[in-house]
């Protein structure tokens, strides 16, 4: 990682996590918000009693950003930010609830469809009334966002540059696609790995394929009223992270890999 300049209030960084030498430029916009805090949490930590929050010093434009010392890949985190609730002018503002980085790289941990989740007051079956503030902690029961190394080596890899007029393209759910593709090795079924196997390579160029477009890949939940149901999201138009693949897709476990 080459050394940054330090921050200054006419240099908003990139936002959400960027790795440096020291630690890592954060940056989050929230234009209405009065405190900003970054949350820190361990690897191992589901409940949220790990929990140490610095406050972003530095605004301008609606961004609120700092350098943060010490932060590594791995770190777990969130936000929580202070401002006016006012629903009916559309600020939510509630620092009790734990919100993602929209530009996580990473993202761990699924929703976990209960009334503390919500910004306002439900009820055990998620209805309420959304002018009121609900003030429990959501952080047991929220995904954490995920600090990765944006660092990649390519090889001698290249994009093929096929003419539009050669390309024959293929749309496909990631795992659909691989699910049932019989060569494909059944623990990677359904993930990314798959989808890269010889096997599912060797079906689509026989088929003479030339790219694949893939169905949303990013990370998303199911919907409240699926999950009481007992059903999911398939297509995963859902996202909560368009930045963070979707990490039931993957072969690996840790949010890393």
């Amino acid at each position: 990682m080459s050394p940054r300049p330090r921050n200054s209030r006419d240099r908003v960084p990139p936002l959400g996590v960027t790795l440096t030498d020291e630690g890592a430029d954060v940056a989050v916009f929230a234009a209405k918000a009065d405190r900003v805090e970054l949350c820190l949490f361990d690897a191992d930590d589901h409940t949220g009693e790990s929990e140490r929050r610095v406050e972003l010093t530095q605004r301008l434009h609606g961004f609120w950003f700092d350098e943060v010392p010490g932060i590594k890949a791995g770190q777990r985190y969130g936000f929580r930010c202070h401002g006016p609730w006012r629903p009916w002018e559309g600020h939510r503002y509630n620092p009790d609830k734990l919100l993602l980085d929209p530009y996580a790289r990473a993202i761990e941990g699924e929703v976990r469809w209960r009334p503390e989740v919500f910004g306002h007051h439900v009820d055990e079956l998620l209805t309420g009334d959304p002018m009121i503030a609900d003030h429990r902690n959501s952080a047991p029961f929220v995904p954490r966002s995920v600090v990765v190394e944006d660092g990649f080596d390519w090889g001698d890899d290249a994009p093929p540059q096929t003419p539009m007029s050669e390309s024959v393209i293929y749309e496909m759910h990631v795992k659909g696609f691989t699910q049932q593709l019989p060569d494909v090795p059944e623990h990677l079924r359904g993930t990314y790995a798959g989808l890269a196997h010889p096997a599912a390579i060797e079906w689509l160029t026989r088929l003479g394929v030339t790219a694949v477009e893939l169905l949303p890949v990013h990370t998303f939940v199911s919907e409240p009223q699926l999950v009481q149901r007992g059903l999911v999201n398939y297509w995963g138009y859902n996202s909560i992270g368009f930045f963070a693949p979707h990490a039931a897709y993957a072969a690996a476990t840790d949010p890393e890999g």
